[in-house]
């Protein structure tokens, strides 16, 4: 009986793209150009107007592209849009709707929800804006003040009216 020999799965060491589209790449770097992807793994990620749902790397390089979930070290976007990045570094303009660093720097974006250890900003407009450290022209609905401030009312809010509840329909023994 002979057994099947197991030959390693190779990864490529670049991928280049140019007005196609793929499910799945998977290099040490990958470049984009005109296309679109569903999911990409590798190091160096690279795309010019193009798109990707699902991108894990350790650097994201993105020029007027979209994005869906950015999980990488570091990113940066110009003139793109992404649903949510999470990274230790993010430098972004453009449109985000979650981002989420250790150090962000966003010029003339607008972004749903900020977290950030520091956030610099040259111009920003966002819904909310937690961070420790923050400079720069923010236009925020609600900052980190505000959240504490929004969390306490309504936490106070909810116990009133569970207290009022119970005084009034609770079981007399």
């Amino acid at each position: 009986m002979t057994e099947k020999e197991q030959v390693p799965e190779v990864t490529p060491q670049v991928t280049n793209l140019s007005t196609s589209s793929s499910e799945i790449v998977d290099a040490e770097m990958v470049r984009m150009h005109q296309s679109a992807a569903q999911e990409i793994t590798a190091e160096e990620v690279a795309l010019h107007l193009s798109a990707a749902i699902d991108v894990t790397a350790t650097t994201v390089t993105a020029h007027e592209a979209a994005l869906g979930l950015v999980n990488a070290k570091d990113v940066e976007m110009t003139n793109s849009a992404a649903g949510a990045i999470r990274a230790e570094n993010i430098s972004v303009v453009g449109q985000a709707g979650i981002v989420m660093a250790g150090s962000v720097s966003l010029g003339n974006t607008y972004a749903g929800v900020v977290v950030g250890d520091k956030v610099r900003a040259e111009r920003i407009d966002t819904l909310v804006l937690l961070g420790n450290h923050i400079e720069g022209d923010v236009q925020a609905v609600v900052d980190t003040r505000g959240a504490l401030i929004a969390g306490m009312v309504g936490g106070l809010m909810t116990g009133i009216v569970l207290l009022i509840g119970r005084l009034v329909f609770g079981r007399k023994s």
